[in-house]
């Protein structure tokens, strides 16, 4: 028996005339994913995307895993390979689901024949495998409502194939179709969440971290940096620029109102970001805001802050609460990391009582303050750069 990974595309099978270039991207990213646990062939057909092993000791419990990161696909199974003969179908699928259906006590067939020439229709095919397989396992019942198992059979223009229960995909569409974006990345919980979902749309990911030392340690930034690397298990290796802002912030604290800190912080961001953007061929900035959640966050002061930039601000989280946020946290494990106790440079020289609705004039002129091209220059100068998921075993 030869087990093989059937992968189900998501809403790409809805693309007109560029479905095909969403494709290719797609299986350059599987291959790439794969590449790094052994060798397989991978090709697509009828909106199914077929992963093969061609080596004997490949894991594929690992093979799995990677596959549920991989963006674009939107349910797998793990699938056996037959001959396109009844008998064939029979045996195989008594032999390979076994330990599954040694385990429940209910079950299902479905069969699809892609191939019209074979000479049983679907329902055939169905009636078929379900009884032998009540002989074979008598202690199994049939539950066309709630089967414990779902059975499928495929019979398409290759071979047959047989296989158990779906396993949910990442969904999203392949990262490489969206373009290229630059993410604020902090150690919180938010940004990594933010990274997540943008890439999810096809987004190729730059990360812009600030960093303030002594204020920051080095723990933080290693922080970041892991969590960028179990972001890139899904959104594929990026760059992390590490900008030095403590000069910055320390101008700022020594010149400008304290309830006004915060905002032109985060200005003081948004132009570096964008800067960096630009360089890197980014067409738009990524943030991790949430509507309302802490004081520059509300309508007003994100107004404030955007107002520093001139390209487009993508905000993934700005409709969620914190609950769902953790919970997405949670999901691609980076919750864990982002608890971890090291300060980034957001909760340095924080104000006892920021402002909640501020005005822009007023920012301005309390930014006019601060020779603000030169401050900007300076970090832009002893930027640091990081490299994430090209390792030994590249993402």
């Amino acid at each position: 028996m030869r087990e093989i990974i059937l992968l189900k595309l998501g809403e790409m099978v809805l693309k007109g005339l560029n479905r095909s270039t969403f494709e290719h991207v797609l299986m350059k990213n599987i291959k790439r994913r794969m590449a790094r646990i052994g060798k397989f062939e991978v090709r697509i057909a009828q909106s199914t995307v077929y992963i093969v092993p061609q080596q004997d000791d490949i894991d594929m419990d690992e093979a799995v895993e990677a596959v549920k990161k991989i963006f674009g696909v939107i349910t797998f199974s793990r699938a056996c390979e037959c001959e396109k003969t009844m008998d064939s179908i029979l045996e195989t699928a008594a032999e390979y689901l076994a330990p599954q259906l040694e385990e429940i006590h209910t079950f299902k067939v479905e069969s699809k024949r892609s191939d019209k020439t074979f000479p049983l229709k679907s329902p055939e095919i169905s009636a078929q495998l379900g009884g032998y397989l009540l002989k074979k396992f008598p202690h199994l019942r049939v539950d066309v409502h709630h089967p414990d198992l779902e059975i499928t059979v495929e019979v398409r223009d290759f071979a047959a194939y047989v296989r158990g229960g779906v396993i949910p995909g990442a969904g999203g569409i392949p990262v490489g179709t969206g373009g290229r974006a630059a993410v604020l990345i902090s150690g919180g919980i938010d940004s990594p969440v933010a990274a997540w979902s943008i890439a999810k749309r096809g987004v190729e990911l730059t990360a812009i971290h600030f960093a303030s030392p002594p204020y920051t340690s080095e723990r933080a930034e290693q922080k970041v940096v892991s969590l960028l690397e179990r972001v890139a298990e899904y959104a594929g290796r990026m760059t992390m620029f590490t900008v030095p802002f403590t000069h910055i912030q320390e101008e700022i604290r020594d010149k400008c109102p304290e309830d006004l800190f915060t905002l032109i912080m985060r200005r003081f961001m948004m132009r570096i970001a964008q800067i960096i953007a630009r360089r890197e061929e980014c067409a738009a900035l990524v943030t991790g805001e949430s509507l309302g959640q802490v004081a520059s966050q509300t309508i007003q002061a994100i107004a404030c802050t955007d107002a520093a930039a001139s390209m487009p601000v993508f905000r993934p989280l700005i409709g969620m609460d914190k609950a769902e946020i953790v919970a997405l946290s949670r999901k691609i494990d980076t919750f864990d990391i982002s608890i971890q106790p090291y300060e980034d440079c957001c909760t340095v020289f924080t104000p006892k009582h920021p402002r909640t609705r501020p005005d822009l004039r007023v920012l301005e002129e309390a930014e006019s303050l601060l020779d603000v091209d030169a401050l900007v220059e300076e970090c832009l100068e002893n930027l640091k750069l990081t490299k994430i998921g090209w390792g030994a075993r590249q993402i």
